[in-house]
């Protein structure tokens, strides 16, 4: 049998995120904590700081803004825009997304289908079937990327017996170079350069 995990109804986050780490120990009459504006602006952040924390241009960011992934917490005294936590998390993840080779428009409608849906697992459904499909093909890279790995090995193993080549001896050599294990095929990395366009054999028969 399948548990079930209730997540707490919309007015109930509100409220404990009014609550939450930027509020004062003002009550309000209601009974709900009312947030203290200077102490609040002491801990966010300005763009600056978001920009510096996560290695993005403040262009960059303030673009993330005008394209609705990002909005301001609040705004200081004097107008500037001030983000918290929250917002750095977001500017990270989109960062991520970002090297996963997503652009910036599928990026936007994540955020759009995650925010119009009607229901939490709706939502982490279709976020998953989007990482699961980035997953493959991470996985198809990585296999692409050991078998250049190999090539990369074998040529520099390969090239290594190169060294006790004669020093004098003539490029064109090395179409019938003798130092090499015959039994074992020629890395495609190192064949490639003499085996493309028959300068190196015709500049041996030349000779």
């Amino acid at each position: 049998m399948t548990t079930r995990h209730h997540l707490p109804v919309a007015h109930e986050a509100c409220e404990q995120s009014i609550a939450g780490p930027f509020a004062s120990s003002t009550s309000r009459t209601d009974g709900r904590l009312e947030a203290d504006p200077t102490e609040e602006d002491d801990r966010l952040l300005q763009v600056g700081d978001i920009a510096k924390a996560t290695g993005k241009t403040v262009r960059a960011i303030h673009h993330y803004e005008e394209v609705g992934l990002l909005r301001p917490h609040a705004r200081s005294k004097g107008r500037y825009r001030l983000y918290d936590n929250a917002a750095l998390t977001r500017v990270r993840w989109i960062g991520k997304l970002h090297d996963l080779g997503l652009s910036l428009s599928q990026i936007q409608q994540i955020v759009s289908t995650w925010e119009s849906s009607s229901s939490a697992p709706g939502a982490m459904s279709r976020i998953r079937d989007v990482y699961q499909q980035k997953l493959e093909e991470v996985r198809e890279q990585i296999a692409h990327l050991e078998t250049l790995e190999h090539e990369l090995v074998a040529s520099l193993a390969y090239l290594d017996t190169c060294e006790t080549c004669d020093p004098a001896e003539l490029v064109a050599a090395c179409t019938n170079c003798n130092l090499h294990d015959k039994s074992q095929a020629e890395p495609e990395l190192v064949a490639g350069i003499r085996g493309g366009n028959g300068h190196c054999r015709q500049g041996s028969n030349h000779r």
